[in-house]
């Protein structure tokens, strides 16, 4: 979905000089833009037409790209998605860092291509460094390397490390960082799992 939103974005930036005015508003370029992704996108897989269909955190970004939302609704969309994580059920935060690390190398998932009775990855090595095991990492995030040797595993940075990894945009809310929990990219036990590998002394995260 992020791809599609900066897709809409760069044809929002092309002027339209056929049948419509150079000098359109925002939201017309935006609705323009996406007007040209309907008619060229076709369903196929799992990924069906309500791709192109943004969420209220989406559309925000996409109406004031590339400068920041207002503060004003920038705070409501923002409350909306801190409200919609959800803490484990169980109390704990922690699962295998082994499984963890599986799922931050496997990039596969919510394509049209791949098969949606099988879990998704996590993809975390392209956009961080995560160990340095891996030397083919992105840097779109920040480095995680000894994510939890360097914080500590306090229930506060717990729970902050849980919400960021459910919905990162109850923080920052244009962040190009997946909704792994809020969007059901990722289970509640990968969840976990992923929290392993930053926190648990033995993962290579924190070697």
């Amino acid at each position: 979905m992020h791809s599609l939103i900066r897709l809409v974005i760069l044809l929002a930036a092309v002027p339209v000089v056929s049948g419509a005015a150079v000098h359109a508003t925002q939201p017309d370029r935006n609705a323009q833009a996406l007007s040209v992704m309907k008619t060229s996108f076709q369903a196929k897989g799992q990924a069906g037409m309500d791709r192109l269909n943004q969420d209220k955190t989406q559309a925000l970004c996409s109406l004031h790209a590339p400068a920041a939302p207002p503060a004003e609704p920038t705070a409501k969309v923002v409350a909306a998605n801190l409200a919609s994580i959800k803490l484990p059920a169980d109390g704990k935060f922690l699962g295998d860092w082994k499984r963890g690390q599986a799922i931050a190398e496997e990039g596969t998932g919510e394509q049209y291509s791949d098969d949606p009775a099988k879990p998704s990855g996590g993809n975390c090595y392209a956009c961080h460094e995560l160990d340095k095991q891996q030397i083919a990492y992105g840097t779109i995030g920040p480095s995680l390397y000894r994510y939890g040797k360097n914080r500590g595993s306090s229930e506060p940075i717990l729970k902050l490390t849980w919400d960021m990894l459910y919905d990162m945009k109850g923080y920052a809310v244009c962040t190009a960082m997946p909704r792994f929990g809020s969007k059901g990219i990722l289970t509640e036990q990968q969840i976990k799992d992923v929290m392993a590998l930053l926190f648990d002394p033995d993962s290579p995260v924190n070697k």
